[in-house]
């Protein structure tokens, strides 16, 4: 039996949380066992994602509950907040995490125990790409679109940075072997700080890119390039079709629904005359921005008069 895309993309987020909590277990012990601050850091960042991730169910489920008189419009606005509160959560521990990396440098570095921490960058990193696959798996354009999504692609960018810094922490911990097997121990202990060092100022894009996205739906700005152009062409099509001389079109993406407002200026030379004729257009448009896939909330105005239209 095929999943709804609300229930689709809920299991995906439960995977996610339970995938975190596996590595914020494996992470820590392994940290504590090598001796790795780095190792250490990647299980504090499982376990702040397990919190932050089940808050993505909750939002999921909290949406889910549709309009109402207290949300007439609908509950997407609460999914990029989240969003936001994630990345801000995230991008806090890996400034906290580069504070430590620092301290450590400043001490004289940190010995480890290179084999172990190899074994370990080897397998999160293939564990990482594995679960981001997955979840973005399930939110290809392809794909019916649910009121997660925006959350689940979410998670995706988050482990797919878990990923990369696996592969730095790989790389890292092999430079560290080499120092190690050369005679230079004392080189090697300044590796495991430095790539926290490294990593968390790299990592910080991630959040970055997510507060960025999020803040842009919690302000109601204008969907995404690709998105606006879509619409565009939408609406300039029905515009075409039924002669109409203008149209101006206004949109913002929050979170899983779209707010779309067109206003068509009739013109002398239109086919549309009657009401009827305007609730055709209004049911061609609706019908045709489905295709966006996005829940829609679309209102169509139509005016003689272009200073309406503004």
């Amino acid at each position: 039996m095929s999943l709804g895309p609300a229930a689709a993309e809920r299991r995906l987020l439960l995977f996610s949380v339970w995938a975190s909590a596996a590595f914020a277990v494996i992470s820590s012990v392994w940290g504590i066992v090598s001796g790795s601050s780095m190792i250490v850091f990647d299980g504090l960042y499982s376990f702040v994602s397990i919190g932050l991730s089940g808050l993505a169910v909750l939002t999921l489920r909290f949406v889910g509950r549709g309009p109402d008189e207290r949300f007439p419009w609908g509950r997407e606005a609460a999914e990029p907040v989240v969003v936001v509160l994630k990345a801000a959560t995230l991008g806090a521990l890996c400034v906290y995490a580069g504070i430590g990396g620092i301290a450590d440098l400043l001490k004289g570095g940190r010995e480890v125990k290179v084999g172990w921490a190899i074994v370990y960058a080897v397998i999160a990193t293939a564990a990482s790409l594995i679960v981001a696959l997955v979840l973005k798996r399930g939110t290809r354009p392809e794909s019916p679109a649910g009121p997660g999504r925006d959350l689940v692609r979410a998670e995706a960018a988050e482990w797919l940075g878990d990923a990369l810094l696996s592969v730095g922490v790989l790389v890292g911990f092999l430079f560290a072997w080499l120092l190690t097997s050369r005679g230079e121990a004392h080189l090697a202990g300044y590796v495991d700080p430095a790539m926290v060092v490294l990593v968390s100022a790299a990592f910080l894009v991630v959040p970055l890119r997510l507060v960025i996205g999020g803040m842009r739906e919690v302000l109601s700005m204008s969907p995404p390039e690709d998105v606006q152009l879509q619409l565009r062409e939408v609406v300039e099509d029905v515009q075409s079709r039924y002669g109409l001389q203008e149209s101006v079109v206004r949109a913002a993406k929050v979170g899983s629904r779209m707010d779309i407002e067109v206003d068509y200026v009739v013109g002398p030379d239109s086919s549309v005359v009657t009401v009827t004729d305007c609730d055709a257009v209004r049911s061609e448009l609706y019908e045709r921005l489905s295709a966006l896939g996005y829940e829609k909330s679309v209102v169509v105005a139509f005016t003689n008069d272009r200073r309406w239209a503004d």
